[in-house]
């Protein structure tokens, strides 16, 4: 594979620094993004940028940076992102906005943002980090799955919009894996006396026991290097546990409440 120039978002830790570390390995020249490069000093497994995908100013000023450094950017995989939990009907509204300006809204301003050198260059790829979560309204998780149902939609539309400028964009839905997501996910308070109150706090345990129990996120780190080396990727990439992709196949063939039920089993609700 000739050396591409790639730019991850979010790239100084889970599964962000899993994939520039993989494809740096690979002979790439890798430049990641954090927010805070204060907090990254003794960061070397690639190269750092400060960039914050809720500002589109810093987005511009690091894109121009590498352009005008390499000539050219080959390959953007939009991956940073947040969690967040809670019932739909207790979550605070500045946190929805917020996941939504985070793992939407940003990836979105990343991708206007490079979608002009891409084309002027004659061609490029874009990868969307999205979730399995995404394709389906899990209980409690409702939040995070929409904005990333959103981001896997906006994918499949600017495929066939851009189709003829050579650039090329899908989409790697992770399951779970072994990263520090839940560390920094936002949790709606467990609220005594709410109506939520048992099974939310139920459902949280379960959550992290999940992470936990994940994969290594260089499984993903490999699948994306596969996906860089095609000439034609594929729409969507599901990589997790068999469990996990299995029940993407399940809510395609079975009717709504039959997999709502197998939802509700999983997460003993």
């Amino acid at each position: 594979m000739d050396k591409k120039v790639i730019l991850i978002t979010g790239g100084s830790s889970g599964i962000g620094k899993s994939i520039g570390t993989f494809l740096t390995s690979k002979g790439n020249k890798v430049y990641g993004t954090t927010r805070n490069l204060n907090k990254h000093t003794d960061f070397d497994a690639f190269e750092l940028l400060q960039l914050d995908v809720k500002s589109p100013e810093s987005i511009q000023k690091a894109v121009s940076q590498i352009v005008s450094k390499e000539g050219k950017l080959d390959v953007l995989v939009n991956n940073a992102g947040v969690g967040i939990t809670g019932p739909v009907e207790e979550t605070p509204h500045e946190e929805i906005l917020n996941v939504f300006d985070t793992n939407f809204h940003g990836p979105v301003h990343m991708m206007k943002a490079v979608l002009p050198q891409m084309r002027k260059q004659g061609g490029g790829l874009i990868i969307n980090i999205t979730s399995i979560a995404g394709y389906m309204g899990l209980p409690f998780r409702g939040y995070y799955s929409a904005t990333k149902g959103a981001l896997g939609l906006i994918t499949e539309a600017l495929r066939m919009e851009t189709k003829d400028f050579g650039i090329k964009i899908t989409n790697v839905a992770p399951g779970d894996f072994t990263t520090n997501i839940a560390a920094g996910r936002y949790h709606a308070p467990v609220a005594q006396g709410s109506a939520y109150e048992q099974v939310y706090q139920q459902s949280l345990d379960l959550m992290n026991q999940h992470v936990d129990a994940g994969g290594d996120p260089m499984m993903v780190a490999r699948k994306v290097y596969k996906i860089i080396q095609k000439q034609k990727p594929k729409i969507h990439y599901p990589v997790g546990a068999f469990m996990q992709k299995i029940s993407l196949f399940l809510k395609k063939i079975l009717p709504g409440k039959v997999y709502e039920k197998l939802l509700l089993n999983h997460y003993k609700l």
